[in-house]
């Protein structure tokens, strides 16, 4: 109400932000689905069968062990990487000492730490399409804290331009929390209000098809890893005869502490094997070929989650693999992330937030020690790092006359 008499009187006082409130009839919300289309209602729930028959959601996901390693790693990489806040200077920037660095680099809130809310950030937008985190502020508007919100327990809705998150918090019911007090992490497809996961938008089939792999593995294993056999008989055996037969076979030698034991017929009954299927022979291969498709939907080369793989185009070097993946992989994910802090924690066109990716980069101390020499001028060349900046880096305190610039000296043409 203040802000309408504000543009009707022509006041220049501050706007007030208006909460969301909750409506017994809110309207249309933009997460809606028609029960007509039971698909619709499968995919909204995340419990929609794939077509090789095991439904995959985000929680069945996380057991296939591919999928488990691909989250693994972006969540770690993440968690690891220093986040610094920066001020814009006519020379450049200068790194700052802002109140929000422990925030960000050390506790979001008494139950997390800054490395777990990151992890939980990256996990619930990659197996749920968005990651969420509620801007706790005091009176004076200042983040206080940071607390995860459950994507699959979040409504988020457009409301005159503004999205607002109604969340089902377990001490606090149902709240609407404005876009301004939320970090929105989305994934790839973001319409503005909401994302799909990598399990919607690329993987679930080949997600799924592993499960079934998986589970028909087992199976066969427990089975005591041998091919399907018959037991042929002389005589029309009775339906009963059969059943008492199958029923023994089954109990004795089921399972692999079972698989050598002798088997015993009477009645001139016999056992004859059939030969294994040519996709049973090549069962590893297509499981081999499923961990290289979930990690390509994830963004990852295979040889980042242990799988064999002869060669790499990323390069051939750690460092240079390394670096592959920060530019393809994390870098989307970590703009994306520091562009919404910049906006909803600092709220400053001066400063900004950004990671710092040579916590990835160190290589071994040979290649380091390399790399400084050349930095502090060592082959007659301008330097461009400082001594002191240098131990920085090396997790060494400053010394005395270390923030100087090596400049080689110019001698004079003896001909001029």
């Amino acid at each position: 109400m203040r802000n309408l008499l504000n543009r009707l009187t022509g006041s220049t006082a501050p706007a007030v932000r208006e909460e969301p409130t909750l409506s017994p009839d809110p309207g249309p919300r933009n997460e809606t689905v028609s029960t007509a289309n039971p698909e619709s209602l499968l995919e909204l729930f995340q419990v929609g069968p794939s077509y090789a028959g095991p439904a995959v959601t985000a929680e069945t996901a996380m057991r296939v062990t591919a999928v488990y390693a691909c989250v693994r790693m972006l969540c770690g990489a993440v968690a690891t990487m220093p986040l610094h806040v920066y001020r814009r200077t006519d020379k450049g920037r200068e790194r700052v000492d802002h109140p929000l660095w422990w925030l960000l680099n050390q506790e979001a809130s008494p139950t997390f730490t800054a490395s777990a809310m990151r992890e939980h950030q990256i996990a619930s937008m990659l197996l749920r399409g968005d990651g969420l985190a509620w801007i706790r502020r005091n009176r004076r508007g200042e983040a206080e804290r940071l607390d995860p919100l459950p994507r699959q327990h979040t409504i988020i809705e457009k409301r005159g331009g503004r999205l607002i998150y109604f969340a089902n918090l377990e001490e606090e019911g149902y709240r609407g929390i404005d876009q301004d007090d939320v970090l929105h992490l989305p994934n790839v497809g973001f319409d503005g209000v909401s994302s799909p996961s990598v399990i919607g938008l690329a993987a679930k089939q080949g997600i799924g098809l592993a499960m079934a792999a998986e589970e028909y593995s087992a199976r066969f294993f427990s089975n005591g890893a041998r091919p399907d056999h018959v037991i042929t008989m002389e005589k029309t055996p009775s339906q009963e005869q059969l059943d008492r037969i199958r029923d023994n076979w089954l109990k004795r030698h089921t399972g692999t502490a079972n698989a050598h034991l002798p088997g015993m017929l009477v009645g001139g009954a016999k056992v004859q094997q059939i030969t294994m299927s040519s996709e049973d022979a090549q069962l590893m291969e297509a499981r081999q070929f499923q961990v290289t498709d979930i990690a390509r939907a994830f963004g990852l080369p295979s040889w980042m989650i242990n799988a064999n793989e002869k060669s790499t185009s990323w390069g051939s070097g750690l460092e240079q693999m390394g670096l592959g993946f920060i530019i393809y992989t994390l870098q989307p994910h970590l703009t994306r992330w520091a562009q919404e802090i910049n906006r909803k924690l600092l709220r400053d066109q001066n400063l900004f937030a950004e990671f710092n990716v040579a916590a990835l980069l160190r290589g071994d101390a040979k290649t380091r020690a390399e790399y400084y020499k050349s930095a502090l001028g060592g082959t007659q060349n301008p330097g461009y790092m400082t001594p002191n900046e240098v131990r920085a880096k090396e997790n060494l305190p400053p010394i005395e006359g270390g923030d100087k610039l090596y400049a080689p000296e110019v001698t004079p043409n003896a001909d001029a």
